[in-house]
Order: C-alpha cells, then structure tokens, then sequence
C-alpha cells in the first residue's frame, strides 16, 4: 500500500507520457498506477517464463515487448511485439575485434580460449566445477578467462599464477572477450542468453536453479531446443560436464552448428524496435 501511495506521488508530479516497467517489485506499483490512470504502459519482459508481476500488468499494459517467441499462453496476443532485448552496441559487431582481443587478453593466437562466465556477483557452483577441471583445461592447451565475480575474486585469484589462466572479478571489455572467445560457459540471465546469441560463439549453458520461477532454464531451454546452444544443469555437472565438454572442444561441425544456429535468434535492433513501440505510444 506504502508502494502504491509513493508511486501515485510521482506519476502525479512527473506526468508521464508512457510507463516503462521490466517486471519485479520496483515496477509493479509504478505501472499499476499509471495504467489506473490511462497512462500507456510498456511491459518488456526478458525472459521466456515471466514472472507474476509481469503477467499482472499485461492484462492493463498498451504493448508488451519480448525476447522469446511463445509466450501467448502467458499474455495476451494481440499486444505482444517480439523486439528481443537490449543489449550493449559495443557486441554487435565483434567479428574485427579479434586481433585486439588477442593483445589485450595477452593471449596466443594459435591456442583455443575457454571463456567462463558466472554473473556479475559471481557463480559458488560454476567457480567450484571451473576450479576442480582448471588442470584439465591446461593440459588440454586450452587458455581460460574465467569471470569468478567480487564474492569469490580472493578466493581464486590464485589460479591467475598460471600462464594459460586468467581469473577476474569483473570484465570491462565484453566486447574483446566476446571476440577472442572460442567457447563460452555461462549462466542463462536474460541478457547473458540474448549478448551470446549476438555473439554467435558455442555455447554451453549452466542456468542458475535458485531464481524465480527456475526461469533461467526456460531462457536456456528456448536456445537448446533450436539447436542453438548445449545445457547443463547444476544438478548433473558431475555426471555430465567432462563428456558435453570434449565433445564440443573436438567435434568442429558441431561448433559451427550451434554457432549458425545460435546466431539466428539473435535480435540486434532489439533497443530500436522497443524505441519504436514507445514512440507510437506517445504520439
């Protein structure tokens, strides 16, 4: 109620033309109002498997913007506008950048590189599996760049001791990593699932369990299903991994495969198409 009341306040001193909300508790009130007050409202929803919030406020909101086809059992049909999501422009073409992304990392050019990516606050799951197969790896003449995130950074940064390893926290240049990359392991967030498919590189996906409504999954899930990308689940990684994995780093019809495949979901005008929607709103 406190919410509700805080968000009448300031949609009655802003006066907003369009509402904007991506789902979760920050935005539920502030659409809730604004669509009793026959303010437009855009619903940009993610993720494959939307959250209550967003399912809420699609019976009321003007348009619903999404990334993954399908979702009419969540929503109704006549307001979804498939755009994709937002994505940093620094990845969209990163098919030139492999030279500098070379010098930067202060790779060698003629070794496979392993990218490992677990969030931005980091992965306990993925760290624990990236440090029990770190060896195998090397001996494998594989170089990894492995994003540990801020919580585990001191715990693991001395792997970083080995040539053919680099453990950080945080990377700023996503765009060169994207590009020196020759496979990606990753969490399945909204955003990560729809960079990678931009970037076009094999993919394998370990989505997170402890999320709403287990929607990392899904977000993998509508990626394996076209062949775009192989899955692991948490789960089964100690059964799994080391089978999935050589055979992605030895089987080159099956890279370019998921590579192909992946590439055609990606959306690279998602933050223009959303634009659009919003200015006709307006107007």
């Amino acid at each position: 109620m406190s919410s509700l009341w805080k968000s009448r306040q300031i949609v009655n001193n802003f006066k907003p033309d369009v509402v904007i909300g991506t789902g979760g508790f920050a935005s539920g009130p502030l659409l809730q109002i604004a669509n009793s007050a026959n303010i437009p409202t855009v619903v940009q929803e993610q993720n494959s498997f939307p959250g209550i919030t967003n399912k809420l406020l699609s019976k009321k909101a003007s348009t619903i913007c999404v990334a993954y086809e399908n979702l009419e059992r969540f929503f109704p049909a006549n307001k979804i506008v498939l755009t994709g999501n937002p994505v940093r422009q620094d990845i969209l073409d990163i098919s030139n950048k492999r030279t500098e992304a070379i010098e930067y990392f202060n790779l060698k050019v003629e070794k496979k590189t392993l990218l490992v990516l677990g969030g931005s606050l980091g992965s306990r799951r993925i760290n624990q599996l990236i440090e029990s197969k770190i060896f195998d790896f090397v001996a494998k003449d594989i170089q990894v760049i492995w994003q540990c995130g801020k919580f585990y950074i001191d715990e693991y940064r001395h792997y970083g001791d080995n040539k053919n390893v680099q453990v950080m926290a945080f990377i700023d240049r996503m765009d060169l990593v994207y590009a020196a990359a020759d496979f990606v392991i990753s969490r399945a967030g909204a955003s990560s699932v729809s960079e990678l498919c931009l970037v076009g590189k094999p993919v394998i996906f370990i989505p997170s369990p402890n999320v709403a409504e287990d929607h990392q999954t899904k977000n993998a899930n509508a990626i394996v299903e076209k062949n775009g990308a192989l899955m692991i689940k948490e789960s089964e990684l100690e059964e799994k991994f080391e089978e999935v994995f050589e055979n992605l780093i030895s089987d080159e019809s099956l890279q370019r495969k998921l590579s192909e495949n992946i590439k055609r979901l990606a959306k690279p005008n998602a933050t223009k198409d959303i634009v659009e929607e919003i200015i006709k709103l307006i107007k």
